[in-house]
């Protein structure tokens, strides 16, 4: 079995209703092994995510200055760069108006004027040194692996059991770009995150509940499906290390927006207890959702269950909502269009507006000039 999903993975075949994250193909070359087959027969993959820093600096918060610091030197220095190329080509430019021959040198070969290097590119690259693409184990053989599991340490590497394509009902066991984002902006902001009690929904692979566990005190991971589930508390237990040295927790429970009420049953797997469902509801002061807007009936769901949540909640509560805004060609309108964001944008506003005596919501944009802390690629639609 194996050795024919290898096969596979060399020539891999889409169907027409495969949805396919691209987070994984930072190396295409690279020869993908499985770890193992899930519950319904499709591969799973084990990848490594190399934090930026390590958790130690996490902790004293000395890293993430110097980093700060460091970025703000590569970008002055990118920009003084940038006006020095800026002014060798308007030079150029003032030569090649004098005829063709300004354009050859002197061998006669033809004179390319190259691109400035914007203060972006510059800082691409200095991530560039530092990118670790995922490495894919296969139980069993983790020997012929070894070099590459030394060279990621543990207290700078998240693992992520995963799947690389899968119908459109089972994208939550892969991992998305929004998921990234949302887990930078956590690790930006963590003073704002230390010690609160959150709840992520639609949480998937559960990446994002595991960066917020090093700095949250607990996360109520949610999602539905006992597969997916799973694979998000195996995800938590490979990372258990990363959330021990700040002491935070991470459960992993079942939350369907299509249902009113919690699960409570005590013989269904992550079921709430009572216990739990009272503490969510008397100290839960953040509530994040990553990638998860892709699908209309889902997000009038979602929105559903986030009245119904904040509604019921003891305090304040702040919402953290990702996206990445999908541009997709439609017979129907015979253009390009991006009809799963409007329809989000579109139920964010009637959420804002909405006359409640008992709670207000209003909604901000975050601004995306926050340091980035994983490697992945943080796109304009992000």
């Amino acid at each position: 079995m194996v050795d024919l999903a290898e096969k596979e993975m060399d020539n891999p075949t889409f169907r027409s209703d495969t949805v396919l994250s691209d987070v994984h193909l930072h190396c295409p070359s690279k020869r993908h092994l499985m770890v193992r087959l899930n519950a319904v027969g499709q591969p799973v993959f084990l990848s490594y995510f190399k934090l930026l820093w390590s958790t130690e600096d996490l902790a004293s918060g000395k890293h993430v200055r110097e980093t700060t610091t460091g970025r703000e030197h590569r970008c002055r220095s990118g920009e003084e760069l940038c006006d020095k190329d800026r002014s060798n080509i308007e030079k150029e430019g003032e030569l090649n108006s004098k005829g063709v021959e300004a354009l050859l040198d002197d061998d006669g070969d033809l004179e390319v004027v190259r691109r400035p290097r914007s203060a972006s590119d510059l800082e691409a690259e200095d991530l560039l040194r530092d990118i670790v693409c995922p490495v894919i184990l296969m139980k069993g053989k983790e020997d012929a692996f070894e070099d590459e599991e030394q060279e990621c340490t543990c207290s700078d590497v998240v693992k992520i059991e995963h799947t690389m394509a899968t119908p459109l009902e089972d994208v939550g066991k892969q991992v998305w770009r929004a998921a990234f984002l949302l887990a930078d902006y956590i690790l930006f902001k963590r003073d704002t995150f230390r010690c609160c009690s959150v709840l992520e929904l639609g949480g998937g692979t559960g990446i994002t509940s595991i960066i917020m566990g090093t700095v949250a005190k607990r996360v109520y991971c949610t999602d539905v499906g006992e597969d997916l589930l799973a694979m998000c508390e195996q995800n938590i237990a490979l990372n258990k290390h990363l959330m021990e040295p700040g002491g935070g927790e991470v459960k992993v429970k079942e939350l369907d927006w299509l249902k009113d009420e919690f699960c409570t049953d005590p013989e269904a797997p992550y079921s709430w207890s009572e216990e739990e469902i009272a503490d969510l509801l008397d100290h839960c002061s953040v509530i994040m959702a990553a990638d998860v807007f892709y699908d209309d009936d889902l997000t009038d769901a979602l929105f559903r269950t986030l009245y119904r949540v904040t509604h019921n909640l003891r305090n304040s509560c702040t919402v953290y909502l990702a996206l990445e805004k999908r541009l997709n060609f439609t017979l129907r309108h015979m253009d390009v269009t991006c009809e799963a964001y409007s329809h989000f944008r579109n139920t964010l506003n009637d959420l804002e507006n909405l006359q409640d005596g008992k709670i207000k919501y209003t909604v901000e944009p975050v601004k995306l000039d926050f340091c980035q802390f994983l490697v992945y690629e943080r796109i304009e639609q992000l």
